[in-house]
């Protein structure tokens, strides 16, 4: 069974917005009938070519021979190149540390590591081709986890951070409780729908034009041309929509795009490089595997007195974004419960395996599961419910909102959205249903676990947290509008577009949204962190008040009134002496040779951090919510089912509740298969073995919550000035997932009535859960 549980909402005035959020997904008909356009799908010119990758097959060591004839002399192969052919720079390392070559040269650093290109008529002669290399190498060790990186010395791709408050020392020593312990946490493939993909046309005067499916098109744009040796304005990146980013699509496409570039350049012809799923897989960075090992402090009543934490992560061969990933990690560690002696430290390892990278909740996720381990640990020391562990650590007022980067925390309300789904989930009366169940079934345990979220939002690199539009007004009333941020799905164009119309009160179908385009707003910032339409609408609004202030002028010079007066009510500015239609309006702008376009910029205020102090704001506001979850575990085989999940949710003032709503289903059911049958290995020489739908499980639409209820909290309102005091919901909803984890390990332990500290690692698969219930049972006969 299947619910949705929405709130009705009414027309809202605030930014000057009247506001109706229902309005479809501007592609959604293109969606369903196959006809919207991705990068695939654009119609390439005559004589255009395909271009594919040479993988190495080593984990780590040194090329002795790369005898590339067999691929040259192959029938339709029109070029070949390694890094030795790149005229600029052989580097797309986003943070500009220059340890990650677009081509491997002499020395390979991962299974998977792209080598060199082919060039040739078609796609399938060039996939053909780059399997006939013959490549030989001087093995080196290498290093594939964690624990080897640790065991190895510990080298660090970025530097460590460390988050300190109080003095968690002494808080420790005189904690009346004290626990040590650790867990483990997997990663997780983006697993988006279209996979890496890019398209270069060249043209005259060194000019290209890059068809890249990426979520930040200025970035390819530099990284392009910098490989290329040109300046960015001869660089051109359109991105019209994405099959699914979830932060895969962040940097990783970096290479594709210019590898793509490079190829067309050398041969002055259309190039597309599309790669396969397999390849897709092995080559590309995931979400950071994680090992949390916490020290915590604590009293009778389950208050915390100091926490000490250390966690490493798995980064692979290159920084990429890991050095920012490890830090919002450490950010997240508290949740939503007030550390008041802490020490959180991140340690981002190197090892021989691809560069992980961002993925939906950017180290956050990572960050919160051990916090709420803490929460665990806690509530079995003291046989309590966790519920309550979690009450009694909540952030409060004054000094107890104080977050261990030192940041106040002054918008907090999760104590009242865990008290009203706590309420209407019913929790206590089916906790105690569950547990007389687990005390008399012999062949199933159930579990039950409600866990809150707080995530902040804002790019804790400061400079990112800006944006850019661009609005055209024609004469017949018509909107063309280009904003900085990307669509993946997620239903941004929709919410910007929607905004525009709402300000100018003109059907949404008068606006049209173009692709997002370097040529037409430039040096924007990744579409990620959540910040999508918080940082583009608000550009958006800017570009329209500077629009309206102009046509405001022309109805005051010709009407005698004042423009506090004017208002856009059903397609008119109305006036205080009359009104007149907005396509009208528009053509006597144009008669007095009045400006109909403009370009909005946006700066998110307030914000700044230190890292070196490990001490700022690098959050402009707080996104809340809290999931109840209820699993059903079979305890001979370990497998598990999701019988119902509540989720009440935090979106402020929504600007699309139906997208909103889409969001949180989408990223709970995301969260739930990182966290339960989402698995990465690796096989003893260093390859992934997991690399494909057969190997690699996402959830089924049979997987799905049986009974799944969402409500927005829909008496929240952003105290920030966001547009229409909005709040993000991109990533938020994915820490809702935490709770079916927690209800797995309430299941597995069998009941908390048990004297048993269980250990379930992530993802809970069914061969963990059944070791964990094995485990639980020998300890609690012994």
């Amino acid at each position: 069974m299947f619910r949705v549980r929405t709130v009705k909402t009414e027309k809202v005035k605030d930014n000057k917005i009247n506001f109706i959020s229902h309005n479809p997904h501007e592609s959604s008909e293109k969606h369903v009938s196959g006809s919207a356009q991705y990068v695939d799908d654009i119609p390439l010119p005559a004589g255009s070519l395909h271009a594919y990758i040479g993988f190495s097959e080593c984990a780590h060591g040194l090329i002795t021979s790369l005898d590339l004839s067999d691929v040259r002399e192959l029938r339709g192969v029109i070029d070949v190149f390694t890094a030795n052919s790149i005229p600029g720079n052989n580097d797309i390392s986003p943070t500009g540390k220059n340890d990650e070559p677009i081509l491997a040269e002499n020395e390979v650093l991962f299974w998977g590591q792209p080598i060199f290109v082919v060039v040739a008529k078609t796609r399938n002669i060039a996939r053909k081709a780059a399997r006939l290399a013959k490549v030989t190498y001087d093995d080196l060790d290498f290093i594939s986890d964690i624990r080897t990186a640790e065991a190895n010395g510990g080298v660090l791709v970025a530097p460590s951070l460390e988050l300190k408050n109080g003095n968690v020392e002494n808080a420790l020593k005189e904690a009346p409780r004290r626990i040590k312990g650790e867990i483990e946490i997997g990663g997780q493939d983006h697993f988006y729908l279209e996979g890496q993909v890019a398209l270069t046309l060249p043209g005259e005067d060194n000019d290209i034009t890059v068809f890249s499916s990426t979520q930040h098109p200025s970035e390819v744009q530099h990284m392009v041309s910098q490989a290329l040796g040109l300046s960015s304005h001869s660089v051109k990146v359109e991105v019209r929509r994405m099959g699914g980013g979830f932060g895969g699509k962040e940097t990783q496409s970096n290479q594709f795009a210019v590898l793509s570039a490079l190829a067309a350049v050398r041969n002055n012809c259309a190039v597309k490089l599309r790669l396969d799923r397999d390849d897709d897989m092995i080559c590309t960075g995931k979400r950071h595997d994680f090992i949390g090992r916490y020290d915590i402090g604590f009293d009778q009543t389950g208050k915390i007195w100091g926490v000490d934490v250390q966690l490493s992560a798995r980064c692979g061969f290159s920084s990429d974004l890991s050095g920012p990933v490890t830090d919002r990690a450490l950010f997240h560690i508290d949740n939503c419960y007030f550390f008041p002696n802490a020490r959180l430290r991140s340690f981002p390892l190197k090892t021989n395996t691809v560069s992980n990278t961002a993925f939906r909740g950017f180290g956050g996720p990572q960050g919160m599961m051990v916090g709420e381990r803490i929460i665990q640990e806690i509530a079995f020391d003291l046989q309590k419910d966790p519920l309550e562990i979690r009450k009694v650590n909540l952030y409060g007022k004054k000094n107890m909102a104080v977050t261990p980067y030192h940041q106040t925390v002054t918008d907090n309300i999760a104590p009242r959205i865990i008290s009203e789904l706590e309420e209407k989930g019913k929790y206590k009366e089916r906790r105690e249903k569950i547990i007389a169940f687990n005390k008399t079934n012999k062949f199933f345990k159930k579990g039950i676990a409600l866990t809150p979220v707080k995530f902040g939002i804002s790019f804790t690199a400061t400079w990112y947290n800006q944006a850019g539009s661009l609005i055209h007004i024609y004469t017949d009333g018509s909107i063309y509008l280009n904003h900085g941020g990307t669509e993946m799905g997620q239903g941004l164009h929709t919410k910007m577009a929607s905004i525009v119309a709402a300000e100018f009160d003109l059907p949404v179908s008068n606006i049209k949204v173009s692709a997002t385009d370097t040529s037409k707003v430039p040096n924007t910032s990744a579409t990620a962190a959540s910040s999508g339409s918080d940082l583009n609408g608000m550009a958006v609004l800017n570009a329209v008040n500077t629009l309206k202030m102009r046509l405001s002028g022309i109805i005051c010079d010709l009407y005698h009134t004042d423009k506090k007066t004017i208002y856009y009510k059903n397609g008119y500015a109305v006036f205080d002496c009359g009104k007149i239609k907005f396509e009208n309006l528009v053509k006597m702008a144009y008669e007095k040779r009045v400006q109909l376009s403009a370009a909005g910029f946006y700066k998110t205020p307030k914000i700044h951090w230190n890292r070196d102090k490990g001490s700022g704001r690098p959050f402009y506001y707080f996104s809340y919510g809290a999931a109840l979850a209820e699993v059903t575990v079979d305890e001979f085989t370990g497998e598990s089912s999701v019988d119902r999940v509540d989720i009440l949710h935090d979106v402020g003032e929504s600007l699309n509740e139906h997208i909103d709503l889409g969001q949180i289903e989408g990223g709970f059911i995301q969260g739930m298969g990182w966290l339960t049958n989402e698995e990465l290995w690796w096989n003893k020489e260093g390859q992934l073995k997991t690399h494909a739908p057969s190997t690699y499980k996402i959830p089924l639409a049979s997987d799905r919550p049986r009974i799944f209820n969402i409500e927005l909290a829909n008496w929240s309102k952003n105290k920030e000035r966001t547009i229409k005091r909005s709040k993000a919901v991109g990533e938020p909803p994915f820490m809702l997932a935490i709770s079916v984890h927690e209800a797995l390990l309430m299941a597995a332990s069998y009941s908390y009535t048990c004297k048993v500290r269980p250990t379930l690692n992530s993802p809970a698969t069914a061969e963990k859960v059944l070791e964990c219930m094995r485990n639980s049972r020998i300890k609690s006969l012994e």
